[in-house]
């Protein structure tokens, strides 16, 4: 039972823990409400609904090495392996693993931390993340610098994250989430806590900024920033994303990067 819930300083050392208890606990109830939007084996980058088949994103994935942290239940993995990728897929929980999909062609699936990844050097072709790994920890630059480290040299490194922007605003679907209030440099993570005091969730606030200069130290390169724009007829709402707000207002921020030949 959450007790205490808001913008408040974490031990660094909690994060890790927090979010593995978090995901085995709620993912049959997460699947449950968003599984038919995501798909057991689709490929889907946010809540505004845009597909890898439709933006491609990843290029001519066939044949090539691909890598998916931050996996969840592996929905695109499986995608991409349906279409010839030799597809990994990792996550921290292992029930989100466990309950990835039996149907078709299976990605491997590997139970880890994005921040030690259990690959040697230069192994992947791509690597990528779909509101994975990067917004559970306090050391993105750690993730970062796995991927550079598991990537081949021309390799691409594309992840989606809530749009930083969207801090500054109240996470309501409604009226009230048009009016911003905080400031959007206040990186104070978001976190719940359990009636023993323990840190249940925790969710990290990176502005743009900080999110490429955190690329660069890892030695790569950022080739292009995407912001899916709602799309009509699109009338879902998923936690404080709809079509309200995403008329006015980005929810997701796809980064395209790449390691340096």
């Amino acid at each position: 039972m959450t007790t205490r819930a808001g913008y408040q300083d974490v031990p660094d050392d909690a994060a890790g823990p927090a979010s593995r208890s978090w995901w085995d606990t709620n993912a049959s109830e997460y699947l449950a409400e968003h599984g038919d939007f995501l798909g057991e084996a689709d490929f889907c980058w946010c809540p505004e609904g845009l597909r890898e088949g439709d933006a491609r994103i990843l290029g001519d994935v066939r044949g090539r090495q691909v890598l998916e942290i931050g996996a969840g239940a592996a929905q695109c993995s499986a995608w991409l392996a349906a279409r010839g990728a030799q597809a990994v897929a990792t996550d921290l929980s292992g029930g989100m693993l466990r309950a990835a999909a039996s149907t078709g062609t299976r990605p491997t699936l590997v139970q880890a931390d994005a921040r030690q990844l259990p690959f040697a050097d230069a192994s992947f072709d791509v690597v990528f993340t779909s509101y994975g790994a990067l917004p559970f920890v306090p050391d993105a630059a750690a993730v970062h610098e796995e991927v550079a480290r598991v990537l081949r040299p021309g390799g691409r490194w594309v992840f989606s994250v809530t749009h930083p922007v969207r801090w500054a605003f109240p996470d309501d679907p409604g009226a009230g989430g048009l009016t911003v209030s905080r400031s959007y440099f206040d990186r104070t993570p978001y976190a719940e806590r359990s009636e023993d005091g323990q840190v249940s969730y925790v969710e990290y606030h990176r502005t743009l900024g900080d999110h490429v200069r955190e690329l660069r130290s890892a030695g790569l390169v950022l080739e292009d920033l995407v912001e899916p724009e709602w799309p009509a007829g699109h009338d879902r709402t998923w936690g404080g994303w709809s079509a309200l707000r995403g008329a006015r207002i980005p929810g997701t921020a796809i980064f395209v990067a790449s390691r340096p030949v």
